[in-house]
């Protein structure tokens, strides 16, 4: 499935992910169970999690030293809030 370009991202203390979509969707995304193991590691700091950016072209979102998650499912397991 093809999800909608990825405009905005806000990180929502402690580990939540306030997404933004061309469509005008606003979702909320749970990192918490991604923060396991020595690669999602670094998002346990609270410093850290809010380097968080969208990619270019909407595509996803990155964090500054490359961890990421995969748009789609951003987008399947987001879930719909109000802006």
């Amino acid at each position: 499935m093809l999800q909608p370009k990825l405009l905005k991202v806000e990180p929502v203390e402690p580990s939540k992910l306030r997404l933004f979509y061309e469509t005008g969707e606003v979702k909320l995304f749970d990192v918490g169970p991604y923060i396991h193991g020595a690669w999602y590691d670094e998002l346990k700091d609270r410093a850290y999690f809010r380097t968080v950016r969208v990619l270019p072209g909407g595509g996803g979102i990155e964090w500054v030293n490359g961890q990421d998650i995969a748009p789609h499912e951003l987008y399947e397991l987001g879930v719909p809030i109000c802006g």
